[in-house]
């Protein structure tokens, strides 16, 4: 799949899918406020929670299993390196269930969230690789 990148005025940047989709990420002022849409790393966070969402809700849909009292809390953590920068250490979720949800898919749909395909390229992390061209 090919992810077009173009800048958007700013400290905007998009990325705009093959289908049409775009993505738009804009950096914090420096002032603090926020800005005009998610940081491309708030994203990239996001996309792990609201991945591992999907499946849960498929795992309730497949089960018809009402979803309006079901949600995920997602915690993240980070640290210092060695060299002093801030890293992410953690990711923890929470699947936060009604008490009428069935306690027999307790811990099935724990097994349904972390299928997640996100997490899953975390933990296998691809090859990358940046290069340049002269148009």
């Amino acid at each position: 799949m090919k992810i077009d990148i173009s800048f958007e005025g700013g400290q905007k940047v998009a990325a705009n899918f093959p289908d049409g989709l775009q993505m738009l990420t804009d950096q914090p002022g420096a002032d603090g406020n926020p800005g005009a849409a998610p940081s491309p790393f708030a994203y990239f966070l996001g996309s792990i929670g609201t991945c591992a969402g999907i499946y849960v809700l498929e795992f309730c849909n497949a089960r018809k299993i009402p979803t309006e009292k079901v949600s995920l809390t997602q915690n993240i953590e980070f640290e210092l390196d060695p060299q002093g920068k801030r890293r992410l250490s953690k990711v923890s979720m929470t699947i936060n269930l009604p008490p009428e949800f069935p306690e027999r898919y307790q811990k099935a749909i724990v097994k349904a969230a972390e299928l997640c395909s996100v997490k899953k390229a975390i933990m296998h992390p691809p090859e990358f690789v940046v290069d340049y061209q002269v148009l």
